[in-house]
């Protein structure tokens, strides 16, 4: 999926990273500008039991200051004194909600007890020996259960236990992995959904293929009311276990080896969510209501739209039927083969029997949309969208043609189906979907007006090579199982960035990419983060596994690599992969041996990149030089090592330039650093050295105190001599380190004072970025003096970069970028005139009926400006309920949630999350933007606590969308009150809340901040 990365930093904001695609696009979307994010599909897959809940405020709170008086009604006023009182309300669940594994209770008895009668033990004596019995007649007849690494692994303890069915009887597997002595062969699939009362009719047949003699055939299921099954002909039982969406056929003989065929008719609702087989709306321009159904499977999905073997492992070829109105047209993955008139205004539309694929990567929509078409080579692609919008599709259908053209080549495995259709969906969580033949997005993501920028159209770009690369790493290719997700995500985001710059070199995508690397190692410095390859068992691991880790680090590592290989190794080594493993499952394993079988170097790719997705975290590497004798040592970075006895070593291809030669690509030197410590023998006396170059390796790097002295100085004579990936590199670098204490922050101050003369895209936007966190950590606490101070700063080290900005059309992307973090981050602050100039540019706009254009770019920029304003903030409502350009309402949709008006706040929470005037979807990017001003950031924390049984009814436990939400409303905190409530709140969510790993994450992001502030208040006080 696409993930969040390129939308958070487009779409997010003010002090935000430059824009970046698609990572997370398919999650990026809630986060600030930047991943491709598939950034996140959202699925929500396994519903959580909401309890009752009592929430009962604390009866005294610490005022704040700023907040504005309104008459607001009971619940407005709720949420009012919540948020204007930095309070400690926590949810009290009830002790029912408990693991859904759990079918059992343990019994506590008294203390005492009474000397049992000689009868009552002959009795004891008996039922030991038939419960013992009973166990070991349980474990000889256990089967077979998915391991990591797929089939087969026999259950070797007693510790499983079969839990028990809706129905009172013992459920015949005991794990939350299906069996593998039954496998999927091929699937009929005919549905009839109702888009009136939004249900659907289904049937399924499977043909399935006995691997090992069994008595139960084991599958997916969920949310469904099964009416009928029969296996092979004959009627049979089925019983449910609704906790691990599970359902099972019992035999009373072993079935043999041999093929068989499983009917199942059911009935089912249309999901009210994002995921499975779900129902969407929009209202036309006319102000009609139009309804569609469209498909979200991954991770966990396609059991709730049919009963499946739904992992990847279990790959099958599939035939699917669509009964529809005729007023709508139905896609699926393959071309359609024929159309038949059912009578009654009823049609039926069969598609074309499917290659071999794994069940999340299904999908069909049945709507009213309108196309546009081109072939290449022998296949015809294909952009939908609704009709009012059919003039915003031409872009991404020339886009998606160049790219696949592309892929084709570099692969050498041609796109292997005869279509490829792109579906813009007016209700969609994810940034995109990888669906096989049918890839849908979001609008924001696909369609592109009259009126977009060339960052907009980076953004959509990213999307959609990312989703195309997802053809062969994915769909052509598939990981074993979810622990290896990043086989799939980082490929595809490594791919997009590839792709983007040989065919659209004039999108800069090359920064854009060092933003998304700067990204994950700031995720990866955490002890809460996670390897790239990881244990991953329930439903809540898997959704977490679309993160950072597996899109942005995933895509780095493989940069890393490319950049260590020669002679077009990698592709070599790539083409040879998908060879030889296309219609199957893979492990990271077999992309290691598939790259080494073609290196001609003296390196194992699998010994070094092993190093890489095994261990957690990343390298630091310390360099000492005397003289022409350099000492470097590596240690696990982390923000907060303190207790850590981690003594994990990476294979580390460290690249390093000099003052003799440092800005051409022939200047890199290479050391392989494999050891704790080793000494690289310099040819000559050098003034300085830079190592890491182009930050294209996936660690950081730390200089003694000689050797800071020396770049800094060196950057303040000629910050040339360095290009501006690695200028970039070393303000990324010195602030993390200050971070973890390993440089103070007077070196910090140091280090920029050089940034004055910086006027490159890279080094300004990052440094931006890192000024901006400290000064809304300094805002959130109050530290009213400093946060003034630090405005002074930025304004003293960028003010003139600032104020020769132009507000005028712009076609280079880099000057774009440049410009709108620089104009963004001084409207913000009111720095120098540039209100005024944003206020001036709106009106001028809005009074010519938008005949005077706004530059796409600054939009986002002035019309935060215009929201502060009631006047404004009415104007700017009016055009997100009528506008068609999805680009132009995404950016207002953010200045509507950045007034400082708490009316308004609450009002845009409460719309976004119920969905009557705000698309749910768009829920996490309001959290985001709200909680980045200080007039909302503790309404957003109240209401995510006391709407969170809401919440996590509309996006599922672990997702993208969860993560999102929970960093907005606490990465800001850096106070023991606010740390306690943050603990107390996640602790009280129970078993599938508060074992996230994104909690963990924002509670150690927390006591990070408190530590930052206790360490350098002193010196801002000193310094700024």
């Amino acid at each position: 999926m696409e993930s969040a990365n390129r939308l958070k930093q487009q779409e997010y904001g003010a002090i935000e990273r430059a824009p970046q695609p698609r990572n997370m696009i398919e999650n990026s979307m809630f986060e600030e500008e930047p991943d491709v994010v598939d950034l996140a599909k959202e699925s929500p897959s396994y519903p959580i039991d909401t309890d009752d809940v009592v929430y009962e405020p604390r009866s005294s709170r610490l005022l704040v200051r700023g907040l504005g008086e309104n008459d607001l009604d009971e619940d407005e006023e709720d949420y009012e004194s919540s948020a204007r009182l930095l309070g400690m309300s926590f949810m009290n669940r009830s002790s029912n909600q408990r693991s859904a594994a759990s079918s059992y209770i343990r019994q506590h008895y008294s203390g005492s007890c009474s000397m049992p009668s000689t009868k009552t033990m002959v009795v004891g004596v008996v039922v030991l020996v038939l419960v013992a019995s009973m166990l070991m007649v349980l474990y000889f007849l256990l089967g077979c259960n998915f391991t990591t690494a797929g089939c087969q692994k026999t259950n070797s303890t007693m510790d499983s236990i079969y839990p028990n069915s809706t129905n009172g009887e013992l459920f015949p597997w005991a794990d939350l992995r299906l069996p593998c002595s039954v496998h999927p062969v091929h699937y009929n699939i005919t549905l009839h959904p109702d888009l009136t009362i939004m249900t659907f009719q289904g049937s399924v047949s499977i043909l399935v293929q006995v691997l090992n003699e069994t008595k139960n055939i084991v599958l997916h299921s969920s949310d469904m009311n099964i009416i009928k099954a029969t296996f092979d002909g004959k009627e049979v039982h089925f019983l449910e276990y609704k906790p691990w969406q599970q359902i099972a056929f019992k035999f009373p003989e072993d079935l043999k080896k041999g093929q068989y065929v499983l009917n199942i008719r059911y009935t089912a609702n249309l999901s009210s969510s994002y995921d499975g087989f779900y129902n969407s709306s929009y209202v036309d321009t006319n102000g009609i209501k139009r309804v569609l159904a469209a498909t979200q499977f991954e991770p966990l999905a396609a059991r709730k739209a049919f009963p499946c073997f739904d992992e990847p492992a279990f790959k099958s070829t599939f035939t699917i039927k669509m009964t529809r109105e005729s007023k709508y047209i139905s896609l699926s993955n393959m071309p359609k083969v024929i159309t038949t008139d059912l009578k009654n205004g009823l049609e039926e539309d069969e598609f074309e029997k499917s290659v071999n694929m794994s069940t999340y990567l299904v999908a069909f929509i049945v709507a009213d949309f309108i196309s546009v078409s081109k072939n290449v080579s022998k296949t015809k692609v294909s952009v939908y969208a609704v009709p009012d919008k059919k003039e915003q599709v031409q872009y991404a259908l020339d886009t998606a043609c160049k790219l696949l053209e592309f892929y084709n080549s570099f692969f050498k495995n041609e796109y292997p189906l005869s279509k490829l259709d792109l579906v813009a969906i007016p209700d969609f969580l994810a940034g995109a979907m990888e669906n096989w033949g049918l890839i849908t997005f979001r609008e924001t993501t696909l369609l592109v007006g009259s009126n977009s920028s060339a960052i907009d159209k980076q953004l959509v770009t990213s999307v959609i090579a990312h989703e195309l690369a997802h053809q062969w790493f994915g769909n052509l290719v598939t990981m074993q199982w979810w622990n290896d997700l990043w086989l799939n995500e980082g490929f595809a985001t490594y791919m997009q960035y590839m792709s983007i710059e040989s065919v659209f070199p004039g999108l800069d995508i090359d920064t854009e990419f060092l933003n998304v690397r700067f990204k994950a190692l700031a995720k990866d410095a955490l002890n809460s983060s996670h390897p790239v390859s990881t244990v991953v068992s329930t439903p809540e691991q898997v959704e977490e596994m679309f993160d950072s880790v597996s899109y942005e680090k995933g895509a780095s590592i493989l940069l890393m690599l490319n950049a260590t290989l020669t002679d077009g190794e990698f592709q070599k080594g790539v083409t040879q992969y998908l060879q030889k493993y296309k219609l199957s499952n893979t492990k990271s394993e077999n992309l290691w041996n598939s790259l080494s079988q073609v290196s001609k170097q003296n390196l194992s790719v699998s010994e070094m990149m092993n190093t890489w997705t095994v261990h957690k975290g990343f390298p630091l590497v310390t360099v000492k030089r005397s003289g022409t004798q350099v000492t470097l040592t590596q240690e696990h970075f982390l923000l907060n090592a303190e207790n850590s006895t981690d003594d994990s070593l990476w294979h580390i291809p460290l690249t390093y330039v000099s003052d003799k030669c440092s800005v051409l690509s022939s200047c890199k030197q290479v050391f392989h650093l494999k050891e704790k410590t080793a000494t690289l023998k310099l040819p000559d006396q050098v003034k300085w050295l830079k190592f890491n170059v182009r930050s294209d390796g996936f660690y950081i790097v730390h200089y003694d105190e000689e050797g800071w002295k020396d770049l800094i100085g060196a950057l303040k004579e000629d910050m040339n001599v360095l290009s501006c990936k690695d200028r970039a590199a070393l303000i990324n670098n010195i602030f993390a380190l200050s971070r973890s204490g390993k440089v103070s922050f007077r070196q910090v101050l140091n280090l920029m004072d050089y940034i004055r003369n910086e006027n490159e895209t890279a080094p300004v936007t990052e440094a931006l970025f890192q000024l901006g966190q400290i000064y809304r950590l300094l805002d959130k606490r109050s530290e009213l003096n400093l946060a003034s101070r630090m405005t002074s700063y930025i304004e003293d080290h960028f003010g003139s970069l600032m104020e020769n900005q132009s507000w005028d059309l712009e076609t280079s992307v880099s000057k774009m970028t440049l410009r709108s973090a620089l104009l963004e981050m001084a409207c913000s602050l009111n720095i120098r005139n540039c209100t005024t100039q944003a206020k001036h540019l709106f009106d001028q706009w809005f009074t010519s009926n938008k005949t005077s254009q706004i530059p796409s770019d600054l939009m986002r920029t002035v019309f935060k400006v215009a929201a502060q304003t009631d006047e404004g903030w009415g104007k700017l409502l009016d055009m997100y309920k009528h506008s068609i350009n999805d680009p132009e309402k995404h950016k207002t949709l953010e200045a509507l949630a950045s007034t400082q008006d708490v009316w308004k706040i609450i009002w845009i929470l409460q719309k976004s999350l119920d969905g009557s005037e705000i698309q749910t979807q768009e829920f996490p990017l309001v959290i985001n933007t709200i909680c980045k001003s200080f007039a909302g950031y503790l309404y957003a924390w109240d209401f995510v606590k006391e709407n969170w049984d809401k919440i996590t009814q509309k996006f599922s436990v672990g997702s993208f969308a969860i993560q999102s939400i929970i960093m907005s409303a606490t990465s800001q905190f850096s106070t023991k009150t606010h740390l306690v409530e943050a603990q107390n709140f996640f602790s009280s969510l129970g078993t599938k809340g508060s074992q996230m790993r994104i909690v963990q994450e924002a509670i150690e992001t927390i006591k990070l901040n408190m530590r930052w502030m206790e360490n350098n208040l002193n010196t801002l006080q000193s310094w700024l």
